[in-house]
């Protein structure tokens, strides 16, 4: 045992050579799940029994020991921080917080305190998933740190892999409020383009050709036309980086206040500068899945924040 991390060493049959590896590896450790095995090799945490590191998942195993380094689920700098939470739900395997615009998911360079999983570590005592690594304990899915609205967070490795299955299937009712420059000339719409990073701007995210990244669909609908401008719903079939910003962005209407995509012939700044609104105008408004081990349906609502609805009210007519 290693301070901070559990070395276990997982031996391979001769009928589980040729499988997957994390399959390999689940079938011959069961106290640790497949989805955290194939976190742990991707991160460079096992070593085949010649002792090289393996990073891909999916490549063949071998009969022999392997070696999976388990860190536990909470870096140096991951320190638990009394920080208020607004929690929606909370029961023994997840909670549902609504994030306050400003507060980034998870600390990252730049962002090493004040973030929700800083928040999560104090409030749960530390008892959060371990699929996400020590960087992020709990974390199964992240909204910009700009925009708010509803956040769901796994305390248990099963809630976890159950929460992320219903994310890669897309059955999770996830819809956003967004106000944006113009008004959509069709009431309603599907914007379906693939995104990844922009070769000019690896900050950026882009609209880039079937197949050269990933799939990504937004539905929207007209919800209040207002000055220059309109409230919509955006409801995510899947949940890609700044794909609601993007998306809006190839339509023409891009979010009020987004500091990355938010140019448009339409100007809103002089407003946007006398309310200090210095956001997108986005919230995260609705968030519907199935409880991973109750089964229950659950649907949780977030009440548009202050500083879009103040922003809605001067851009009424």
């Amino acid at each position: 045992m290693t301070r901070g991390v559990s070395i276990i060493r997982a031996e391979v049959a001769a009928d589980a050579a040729g499988w997957r590896l994390d399959r390999a590896l689940a079938a011959a450790v069961p106290t640790v799940s497949r989805e955290r095995i194939k976190a742990l090799i991707s991160s460079g945490e096992v070593r085949d029994d010649a002792g090289a590191q393996v990073r891909d998942p999916a490549s063949k195993a071998k009969s022999g020991t392997y070696e999976i380094r388990v860190p536990e689920p909470r870096a140096a700098h991951n320190e638990p921080q009394d920080i208020a939470l607004e929690i929606l739900y909370e029961d023994d395997h997840l909670i549902v917080v609504d994030k306050p615009a400003g507060m980034v998911v998870h600390p990252a360079a730049g962002n090493l305190d004040g973030t929700l999983v800083n928040a999560l570590l104090h409030h749960c005592a530390g008892r959060l998933s371990s699929i996400g690594g020590v960087a992020r304990p709990g974390i199964v899915h992240r909204i910009d740190k700009d925009t708010s609205g509803l956040v769901v967070v796994a305390k248990t490795d099963v809630t976890h892999e159950g929460l992320s299955a219903q994310f890669a299937k897309h059955s999770i009712d996830r819809r956003y409020k967004a106000i944006v420059a113009g008004i959509p000339k069709a009431p309603s719409g599907t914007v379906n383009a693939a995104l990844a990073r922009s070769s000019i701007n690896r900050q950026k995210m882009a609209i880039v050709e079937e197949g050269r990244g990933k799939r990504a669909v937004t539905h929207y609908c007209l919800v209040t036309p207002l000055r220059d401008s309109a409230l919509i719903e955006c409801r995510l079939e899947t949940g890609r980086t700044h794909q609601v910003r993007v998306h809006m962005t190839s339509l023409g209407h891009p979010l009020l206040g987004d500091p990355v995509y938010g140019r448009s012939k339409i100007n809103h700044r002089d407003l946007l500068n006398q309310l200090d609104f210095k956001r997108q105008a986005l919230h995260a408004e609705m968030l519907g899945f199935v409880h991973p081990v109750s089964k229950e349906n659950l649907s949780f609502k977030s009440a548009i924040p202050s500083d879009m609805q103040e922003l809605f009210r001067a851009l009424s007519v």
